[in-house]
């Protein structure tokens, strides 16, 4: 697949590096990023055909040396606003194709930046996506590890893994009790697992140390973090895996395990169970083999699991997104939660912190202040947010009047022309978009951080927890997201080129702030990576642990960070 993308970067016949599958070519960025790069290296087979819903396969080794100068393929997913459209980039198809399917199953790649220096045993950072795992692509140009890699002096890692239904999925005729791991339906968290063995067997020859490793994740990749740190496969492995764990606006929590009301990052197996059924049941109904879910029922229990099994792994993901679109989402089937089935996600990750049963390595957790601004339809979920979407433009429209958008002229885009008016004026009490928004992040994000929080505290002290407060883009974006969920990764990888949200967060008003404040959480990171403690000398102030909390931040022409 790698014949479909352009290539990125200068190959570089000296930047071949022999992994235990074969050898790869990179590519000498050093002029224009100081780093060099391999993009696209394949950590496991491809999970089509017979693989799909199988746990990750070693790749096939090869022996001639593979280019790795352009990022492999997406994951297959429905297109989101977060997603790679159809070109594995940021470009206007993502607008064009929502809702229809994108990327490849062939997915199974990652990539790697470090600086352009010959030093060795550098600190190890795996950055782990969001997207609620049902979109997201490493190619995305604010995942970019280069600023990152040269600013923090370390090697970075991004990767690729399976999604929504193809990344966790229960089934019971897909367990034939051959793969006992991949017959856990926690495929996506299985990738991830395959990346630090990868990581662990192969990083040395990218100059990085693989017994000082952080694993760092943001939304729904914070929530695999926190898995990661709870499964029995990562605490069982020899060596370990990783050594720090950054969980940027993510916990995992059932809703038995939060206060009533509020909104759980984590589904029982139950969830599972179900939706894998619904999902059989609308492909079966859509074939003409049943009209209803009982005659569905009774077809699939005329066949033999093999049949089933085989039915299912021959339909498009095309066909497989159109059901969820159509039947599981209206009726609250139609997100992707791991499976908590014990054996690869424990059963209660929080339980088993708790417990004391989960890899005790020092943390940074985040949040950002505006948390809940980036999703603005969830204010339809219930009366008591409001019952209507927060936005009355759509996903497409958004997106456009984003890209066009011209941050340092005069504006003649207000909150009206976006915001729902029964949410106007912005700041009234109780029903305005900031206080609808605020009850959203308390029963959303705040009570699964919390959550966490309590639980950990008994077990370790190296914590450490930041708010994101950074509030600067330019009107009227400065009231729709503020300091949203995701605003905080471009700030700590240092990309706010091209992207989704570039234009709303950018402006040269905001320029010297900004990149102030980046480099400050870049820096902090790099220390953390290095020490396991994120201060340094040139923090400018102490940042202690939890339960106090560092507040970054910035006006338009410098950071701002305090202690609170």
């Amino acid at each position: 697949m790698q014949g479909a993308f352009v290539n990125q970067g200068n190959p570089n016949p000296a930047l071949v590096r022999h992994t235990v599958y074969g050898p790869v070519r990179g590519a000498d960025d050093s002029a224009s990023s100081g780093t060099h790069a391999w993009k696209g290296i394949p950590f496991a087979k491809p999970p089509v055909g017979e693989l799909r819903w199988c746990a990750p396969v070693e790749p096939d080794p090869w022996t001639e040396p593979r280019w790795a100068t352009c990022f492999g393929p997406a994951s297959a997913q429905y297109g989101l606003i977060h997603g790679p459209g159809l070109n594995n980039t940021y470009d206007d198809t993502i607008a064009s194709s929502l809702g229809q399917a994108v990327g490849n199953e062939d997915c199974l790649y990652l990539n790697i930046w470090r600086p352009a220096t010959a030093d060795r045993d550098l600190p190890v950072i795996l950055f782990i996506h969001g997207g609620a795992n049902l979109t997201g692509f490493t190619a995305d140009p604010v995942y970019d590890g280069a600023e990152l890699a040269r600013s923090a002096h370390a090697v970075v890692v991004t990767a690729n893994f399976r999604l929504g239904v193809l990344g966790w999925f229960n089934l019971p005729q897909l367990k034939a009790g051959q793969d006992p791991l991949g017959d856990t339906g926690n495929y996506g968290t299985l990738d991830q697992i395959q990346v630090l063995r990868f990581i662990r067997d192969n990083i040395a020859e990218f100059g990085g140390n693989s017994g000082n490793v952080t694993v760092m994740g943001q939304s729904a990749g914070a929530m695999n973090v926190h898995a990661l740190l709870t499964s029995p496969v990562v605490l069982e492995a020899k060596p370990q895996l990783f050594h720090r764990a950054v969980l940027m606006s993510g916990a995992l929590a059932l809703a038995s395990e939060l206060p009533p009301g509020s909104i759980p990052t984590l589904q029982p197996v139950a969830y599972s169970q179900t939706q894998g059924r619904a999902l059989l049941n609308a492909l079966v109904i859509a074939d003409g083999f049943a009209a209803d879910d009982a005659s569905a029922d009774a077809w699939v229990a005329a066949q033999v699991p093999d049949f089933v099994a085989d039915y299912l792994r021959s339909k498009s993901p095309q066909e497989l997104f159109t059901q969820v679109l159509r039947k599981l989402l209206p009726v609250g089937l139609g997100i992707a939660s791991l499976i908590p089935e014990g054996a690869v996600v424990a059963n209660s990750p929080l339980t088993a912190i708790k417990a004391g049963a989960y890899l005790k390595v020092p943390l940074i957790l985040s949040t950002t202040r505006d948390e809940a601004k980036l999703f603005q339809s969830f204010l339809a979920l219930s009366p008591l947010l409001g019952g209507l979407p927060g936005l009355i433009v759509s996903d497409a429209t958004r997106l456009k009047l984003m890209r066009d958008f011209q941050p340092d002229a005069p504006q003649t885009l207000g909150v009206t022309d976006l915001i729902q008016p029964a949410y106007l004026p912005v700041e009234a009490p109780g029903t305005g978009y900031e206080a609808r928004m605020a009850l959203l992040n308390h029963i959303f994000f705040v009570v699964n951080l919390e959550a966490m929080l309590q639980a950990l505290t008994p077990q370790q002290s190296d914590i450490w927890l930041y708010r994101f407060d950074w509030d600067e883009e330019p009107a009227p974006w400065d009231v729709v997201y503020g300091a949203a969920h995701l605003f905080d990764t471009p700030f700590v990888f240092g990309t706010f080129g091209p992207s989704v949200f570039s234009n709303a967060i950018c402006s040269q008003a905001n320029e010297g702030g900004r990149l102030a404040l980046s480099q400050a959480m870049m820096n902090a990171l790099s220390a953390f990576a290095r020490t396991g403690d994120p201060n340094h000398e040139g923090l400018g102030l102490t940042w202690p642990i939890w339960p106090a909390k560092l507040i970054f931040d910035a006006t338009r022409s410098e950071k701002i960070l305090s202690v609170i």
